[in-house]
Formats: structure tokens, C-alpha cells, sequence
């Protein structure tokens, strides 16, 4: 019997909460809670088209042209989104990550990053998945293993659905950011930061997503009073949903509504919510850039949450 596309499955429950984090890029394949599911995920016979559940290292988003400029050097990168030119979404989605501890609510997998020509630096890294009482929390480390410095970022690309409805519109989006990051067409951050204030992207008052179209850098991000940045998508009448929450090294959080997904008929079923430490092109413009020094060490944490 073959693996499924995303290679071997990892499954986790507590309760009545079931999750499966797959060997392939160490992804999120399905999270749901007392049977209904959390995420627009994917089959285990499908592949993860949209970046499904994929963790984004060592850079989330976009690379603009592809290439950038650190410590003096200059690098190309391989344009993994022909459409914009561009290298999305880092360099571990698509390699085998191996299991180092397993139970039946927690598991951890590993990643040796190699040098190349386009990102010629070493990583250790490691990702735990652990279910508890109050949902799924999501922990990723990455150690700087070379000689020399390196630039970093990470993020993930869980889509958060609500069970029972259909599109996204008709949801309620609570996100406490005071900005977005102005974006030129190709989804290139332009350095300006605009104000929600007025504007369609003002969700740091619960209100229905509507009709908006959203693939867009949120910043300026507030934390509650325990450190944890939290944002909801919940039904109309505020009963059912689920939070994706993050610590404070991520200071950006990228919401796509799947508008321009592949397929069709996935479109805005669910709304991607995105933690990054970085914002997209950060390896160009230095907005949120992580500089790991030889032996550096950089943790951070997110997670999911049923309402």
C-alpha cells in the first residue's frame, strides 16, 4: 500500500478533538472538534492545493523577483509563483519531515534544512502539534546550525471554516489590528502602512466579512493581557467558530479569502488566517526579519481554539 501524497499520517485526539499533521512539509491536514470540522482542510488522498495547513520556512509569503539581497550577497531563489515572479512560502513545504516523539495528543517532527544556492544557510528545525483542553497549539523552532548568519521568518496557512455554512460571507471576523500593509499587485508589500480606520479591513469590532475580497498583511497587532494575540471567525450569531491565536514574535497575520485558489469550487469556503514573524518580502524590505546568529535559536508559538 502507497503513501497518501502528503506521506504518512500522524493522527491526534483528546477528547472529542481529532487533528492530522502529515510527514510531508509537517502539515496540518484536518483539525475538528465534537465531529465538525475546524479547518477547510484537505483528503488524505488529495494534495494540499492553497498551501492547505502548510507551515512557511524559512520565509511565509511572497519574495519578490524571487531574489534578494543579505549580508553583502546577493541570492536567487527559484520562482515558485510564476504569476507574480515570485518565491512563496519558504523551502520546507515539500520535503519529508521525520517524527522524533509521538503519543496519542502530541507529535514532533524534524527538518534539517540544507545549504543551496538560493538560501546557502543550515537550519535545525522542529515543529510539535499538541492537543489539550483549550484546542490545538502549534510550537516551531529553528536553530541557526551554520557559520555565519541567516535571515528567517516562519508562518502557517491554516484555513479556518464554520461547519454547517457555506461561504465565508456571512461569518463574523474579529481581528485586532490597527493596519495593513499597502501591496502593489503582484502582493509585494509597497513599505506604507495604512490605517484600518474607515476602511473595509476595520475587523477589530466582530463584524460580517461580506462581500470583501481579502489577501491582505494585518499589522500593528494587539495582544491581550496574557501576551496572546487572538483572532475569530465565528457564525452571524457569534455561537459556533473557532480563534487562531499566536504569540507576539508574530507581528503580522496574512487573511486570504481563496479568491484566485485554483479550483473554484473552493473558493471562499474557508478564510485563511495566517501568523508570520515577517511580512511578506521581508527578506527585501527587513519588516519583521528574524537575523539568526550561528547557534541562534528562534521559538514561536500559535494555535487553534474551538468557540
Amino acid at each position: 500500500m502507497t503513501d497518501p501524497p502528503s506521506g504518512r499520517q500522524y493522527e491526534l485526539a483528546y477528547g472529542s478533538q481529532r487533528a492530522v499533521v502529515v510527514e510531508r512539509g509537517a502539515g496540518l491536514r484536518a483539525y475538528d472538534a465534537g465531529g465538525v470540522p475546524i479547518l477547510d482542510g484537505y483528503g488524505r488522498e488529495q494534495e494540499d492545493d492553497g498551501s492547505r495547513g502548510d507551515l512557511l520556512i524559512p520565509w511565509p509569503n511572497r519574495i519578490a523577483n524571487a531574489e534578494y539581497r543579505f549580508a553583502g550577497q546577493e541570492y536567487r531563489l527559484e520562482v515558485t509563483e510564476p504569476r507574480t515572479g515570485s518565491a512563496i512560502h519558504g523551502l520546507t513545504r515539500t520535503k519529508p519531515w521525520r517524527v522524533v516523539d509521538a503519543s496519542d495528543t502530541t507529535v514532533t517532527l524534524a527538518l534539517d534544512l540544507r545549504p543551496d544556492a538560493g538560501y546557502p544557510f543550515s537550519l535545525g528545525i522542529s515543529v510539535t502539534y499538541a492537543l489539550s483542553e483549550s484546542g490545538l497549539a502549534v510550537r516551531v523552532t529553528a536553530t541557526n546550525r551554520g557559520e555565519v548568519a541567516c535571515p528567517f521568518g516562519a508562518g502557517a496557512h491554516p484555513y479556518v471554516r464554520i461547519a454547517g455554512e457555506g461561504l465565508i460571507d456571512d461569518a463574523r471576523l474579529r481581528l485586532p489590528a490597527d493596519a495593513t500593509l499597502e501591496a502593489d499587485e503582484r502582493g509585494i508589500p509597497t513599505g506604507a502602512e495604512r490605517p484600518v480606520d474607515n476602511t473595509a479591513f476595520d475587523f477589530r469590532s466582530a463584524r460580517t466579512v461580506g462581500g470583501t475580497v481579502l489577501d491582505t498583511a494585518f499589522t500593528q497587532l494587539h495582544a491581550d493581557k496574557d501576551g496572546i494575540i487572538r483572532i475569530a471567525l465565528t457564525t452571524a450569531d457569534g455561537r459556533r467558530g473557532a480563534g487562531v491565536w499566536m504569540d507576539t514574535s508574530h507581528r503580522y497575520a496574512m487573511i486570504y479569502s481563496g479568491d484566485t485558489l485554483g479550483d473554484a469550487s473552493r473558493r471562499r469556503r474557508g478564510l485563511a488566517i495566517e501568523p508570520m514573524t515577517c511580512a511578506p518580502d521581508a527578506f527585501n524590505s527587513g519588516a519583521g526579519l528574524i537575523v539568526l546568529q550561528p547557534g541562534g535559536t528562534h521559538t514561536g508559538t500559535w494555535g487553534i481554539s474551538p468557540l
